[in-house]
């Protein structure tokens, strides 16, 4: 997992004194609005890296042919209570195949780092209160999972004999040697 530092974060957005500008001029690392890449998107320089910057009510579908453009898709936590960006995430990485940076924003929590690991996220932008140690650590409490997450579909009882055990002590898990059995 990436943690960002939002003083030395090499992807900025554009704002003005009164809120996002309307007219942006293409520059790389651009963080953009989902309202500014929509006005933008058919003018953006094809090999010129652009983010944006997604509200959690927002649906990814609408995102998903502008993808392969995209080097950066950040979801916002407005609260840390509202878990929907972890659903947008999943979306990104399982159903659309997103290879991009997926950057966790807003109100996030050293308490959000096994979930936000297992549903696709790999940078966050922690809370300004919360402390990257501890995010660290956190991210190595579960080392092995009963269900399937991004990462590996697979339940825990589908994986080879003794791969649990390897996930506990920190291996990754070896191939299904039965794919397509049924269970």
């Amino acid at each position: 997992m990436k943690f960002v530092d939002r003083f030395r974060d090499a992807w900025h957005t554009v704002g003005g004194e009164d809120g996002p500008m309307v007219t942006i001029t293409p520059a790389p690392r651009r963080l953009l609005s989902l309202q500014q890449w929509h006005g933008v998107r058919s003018q953006w320089p094809e090999a010129m890296p652009v983010g944006v910057l997604v509200p959690n009510d927002a649906a990814i579908e609408d995102l998903a042919t502008d993808l392969p453009r995209l080097a950066l898709v950040a979801l916002e936590f407005p609260k840390w209570t509202d878990g929907r960006a972890y659903s947008q995430a999943h979306l990104l990485r399982a159903r659309y195949r997103y290879t991009g940076e997926v950057r966790a924003t807003g109100e996030v929590l050293v308490d959000m780092m096994p979930l936000l690991a297992r549903t696709g996220f790999d940078a966050v932008a922690l809370r300004p209160d919360q402390s990257i140690d501890a995010a660290e650590r956190a991210l190595g409490f579960f080392r092995a999972h009963y269900q399937g997450d991004v990462r590996d579909s697979r339940p825990l009882f589908a994986l080879p004999p003794g791969a649990a055990d390897a996930l506990a002590r920190g291996e990754p898990a070896t191939e299904f040697v039965n794919a397509g059995a049924a269970i």
